[in-house]
């Protein structure tokens, strides 16, 4: 009976604990003052600037290639023009860069496609076909221009371990000129020049015989190539006219060419690095400037004559040179 009695004089403090701890902690909740409910209404207003908007994008209604006009009137010509339209102004990280790198790299090839009679648009298709990136694809094209390693020697370009000049600016765009000439005189229109440049020359034929016409815009292409033509106007179109499309790049942020002079070179060099110090500079800054050559070293057995530019002074912070 006494065990009985210590039991229930034990669950009576604990109630009475319990009472208290409740107490305190309902004084502690109302004494924080409560949080205004937000709506998810609210959280998209404040997470999204009252600027930004996505749209339909207006076509140019005088939308061309080289001059040839695009059949807007055509519905499923328009829906592929949109759809080009559409997919390169809102991958706006891409659209930015190449409207960066257009400043640095256009005035480069556009005096190359002028002397050569290549329309200027033309510059935009090394746009659509490397974003004027020394990139390299699956297949091995190569450069800005996606030139192949068959191709180039073709068109006299020296590609090996040594050196790969599809690297060269100047050099590729005048192969990529070359090979644009050819396949105009055989095609006849700029769009199915482009196309060719795209899928090659056979392709375009092969197509172009099975669904007898001659014309790039009545022809049912793979994927890639029957977007490409369109896809080469709408960067055209956005990087003339960025502000339009709703990119505003300054002056200031442009990418720009660093102003470089000469050496030429017509014996083998051991070492680029050592050669790089020569100009008080890294070999890191002779390849960005140089990246057609391949090796830290260049034998040239031939003693053939390179070219090699070099940056100005004072356009890099260049840390322990020589050393």
């Amino acid at each position: 009976m006494k065990h009985i009695k210590n039991i229930l004089a034990f669950i009576g403090l604990l109630a009475v604990a319990g009472t208290f701890i409740f107490a305190v902690q309902s004084t502690d909740i109302e004494e924080k003052p409560q949080q205004p409910e937000v709506t998810q209404d609210e959280v998209i207003d404040k997470s999204v600037p009252d600027t930004y908007q996505i749209s339909a994008i207006e076509i140019p209604e005088d939308l061309n290639f080289a001059g040839e006009p695009v059949p807007l009137e055509d519905p499923e010509i328009m829906e592929r023009v949109d759809r080009e339209f559409l997919v390169n102004t809102y991958w706006q990280s891409n659209a930015v860069l190449i409207i960066k790198r257009a400043n640095k790299y256009f005035p480069i090839i556009e005096p190359i496609l002028k002397k050569n009679g290549i329309p200027d648009d033309f510059k935009y298709l090394a746009v659509a076909e490397s974003g004027l990136l020394n990139v390299v694809s699956p297949a091995g094209a190569t450069g800005f221009w996606q030139i192949m390693k068959d191709t180039g020697k073709e068109y006299g370009l020296e590609v090996n371990a040594n050196v790969d000049e599809r690297y060269h600016v100047e050099k590729s765009t005048q192969v990529a000129c070359e090979y644009i000439k050819k396949w105009k005189e055989r095609f006849g229109t700029w769009t199915l020049t482009a196309a060719a440049y795209n899928a090659g020359p056979a392709g375009v034929q092969k197509y172009m015989n099975i669904q007898k016409v001659d014309d790039y815009y009545n022809l049912l292409l793979g994927d890639e190539t029957g977007r490409y033509v369109f896809r080469i106007m709408a960067i055209k179109e956005i990087i003339s006219n960025p502000e339009k499309y709703g990119f505003k790049v300054e002056e200031e942020d442009m990418y720009s060419k660093v102003p470089t002079f000469t050496v030429e070179v017509d014996s083998a060099v051991t070492s680029w690095a050592d050669f790089a110090n020569l100009y008080e500079i890294n070999y890191k800054v002779l390849k960005r400037h140089n990246p057609w050559l391949r090796e830290p070293h260049l034998n040239n057995t031939t003693h053939k004559k390179y070219v090699i530019e070099i940056p100005n002074k004072g356009y890099y912070r260049i840390g322990n040179v020589g050393k």
